[in-house]
């Protein structure tokens, strides 16, 4: 006997038939020929076939509802992402439900738990900074085993299968780096988080592919890391600007490229003249500092787009018995270039 649990699929290929000719055939319709059913039947039989009540229910159950857990509301791109999921769903029916994990491992549990309690038909979420330092995804895994569909966007993990929205993370660091290092900069920072945020280091790796392949050495003095929870950051990047020499920096978010552009001007430097500045979110930060951020848009509101439109179709699959495919959709990030560069 097959150890594992047999499915529509399984039988369809065996038999050298269609799905919907199995699905037909064990429900005894009168579509399908009595030769087949009773091979099919005699197959599901053998192999010790059982539907899967769980998804049936969740589809004969749905809320209309999607649940989406983001990890802070103060970045402005998980504000876009949101609009961009609330939408596409709302015009095609479904309502939001929204909770913030704070980036705390403990809160988006809860908020999970909360939720999968028959409230929702389906997530979208990006992981908090505690999960991903954590690296434990056991809640995440527990509700698709329920059979309740999971799109993760930004923040992922290739520990839990399921469909992801992600940006181009290294080549547009690459591209941003290398324009700096095309307007003669020479010097080249980089501001980042911890390395478990797996979109920072998909950034860093940009920034030194840029360097290496411009005949520029990587020097770690040059790589301030800064912890997430942004109370510590205030000293930690005035010291850096005080006791390093650069005449440009990357951050991975415009809070961080903001702040840091206000630090080195109030030590005297000149934006972009002495040191160029570059950040990602095209967010209201970036548009209005002074001088105007040069940065990168992430299009939070396409990501929230694709993600909604992934997760739709996977509550809304009439195909419940197939072996789940999933697919991760990568975002291509633009370059704006403002006042803060050359």
């Amino acid at each position: 006997m097959l150890k594992r649990k047999i499915t529509l699929k399984h039988i369809a290929k065996e038999l050298e038939v269609s799905i919907s000719t199995v699905s037909k055939a064990l429900k005894n319709s009168e579509e399908i020929s009595k030769d087949t059913k009773e091979k099919v039947q005699a197959f599901a039989k053998l192999y010790n076939y059982r539907p899967n009540n769980i998804a049936l229910s969740l589809k004969n159950k749905r809320t209309k509802n999607i649940g989406v857990i983001i990890p802070d509301i103060v970045h402005h791109f998980f504000t876009t992402v949101f609009r961009g999921i609330e939408k596409y769903a709302n015009a095609h029916g479904y309502n939001v439900i929204a909770c913030v994990s704070d980036e705390s491992f403990d809160k988006e549990v809860i908020n999970m738990e909360l939720l999968a309690n028959g409230s929702i038909d389906g997530f979208i979420m990006s992981l908090s900074a505690g999960t991903q330092e954590k690296n434990d995804f056991n809640h995440l895994k527990e509700v698709l085993e329920q059979g309740i569909p999971l799109v993760l966007f930004d923040r992922v993990t290739d520990e839990v299968e399921c469909d992801k929205v992600v940006l181009n993370d290294a080549e547009i660091a690459y591209e941003a780096v290398k324009s700096l290092i095309d307007s003669g900069k020479k010097k080249v920072a980089l501001i980042t988080t911890e390395s478990y945020f797996n979109v920072s280091t998909y950034r860093a790796e940009g920034y030194k592919k840029a360097l290496q392949d411009h005949g520029l050495t990587f020097d770690p003095n040059l790589v301030l890391t800064l912890p997430y929870d942004d109370v510590a950051s205030e000293p930690l990047i005035n010291e850096f600007f005080e006791t390093k020499e650069m005449d440009a920096v990357f951050c991975v978010n415009e809070i961080f490229a903001v702040f840091s552009m206000g630090v080195a001007q109030g030590l005297g430097y000149q934006v972009p003249e002495d040191i160029a500045f570059i950040g990602f979110t095209n967010g209201i930060l970036s548009r209005f500092s002074k001088p105007a951020l040069t940065t990168v848009a992430q299009h939070g509101d396409r990501m929230g787009e694709i993600a909604a439109k992934m997760l739709i179709a996977k509550v809304e699959n009439e195909n419940l018995e197939e072996e789940p495919t999933y697919r991760t959709e990568v975002i291509a990030a633009t370059l704006i270039k403002r006042d803060s560069t050359l």
